[in-house]
């Protein structure tokens, strides 16, 4: 085989690996990965769980609904920036601990039991 020939296939073969690098990095929102965070959503715009009786999306009627999460990017729940100091709680450390939601700003009348106090 040729110098040039040889140079070519290496040329070739290094601008699928770019190309190939640059789709993944380029993946839609939704294909990244993602966790459950409670306490983070605003009114109406859950991703589900708002409580006992809701049917599931859209059903928190509070702001930062406790017993309510939102999927977010992976690694950012318990960092986000939300009013008053509130902080989010993946589901897996709520679970961890033994319990189902925060256990604040939640509608009048909401049973606590299974949520963790803040």
């Amino acid at each position: 085989m040729s110098h040039n020939r040889t140079n070519s296939l290496s040329l070739a073969a290094l601008a699928g690996a770019v190309a190939a690098a640059a789709s993944m990095a380029s993946l839609p929102a939704e294909a990244q990965a993602k966790e459950k965070c409670y306490g983070v959503s605003l009114a109406g715009e859950n991703d589900c769980a708002a409580g006992p009786g809701t049917t599931c999306a859209a059903t928190s009627t509070v702001d930062y609904q406790g017993n309510a999460w939102s999927l977010v990017p992976a690694g950012t729940c318990a960092t986000m920036e939300l009013p008053g100091g509130r902080h989010g709680a993946t589901a897996d450390a709520l679970k961890s601990e033994g319990f189902d939601g925060l256990a604040r700003d939640l509608p009048a009348g909401t049973d606590t039991a299974g949520l963790k106090p803040v």
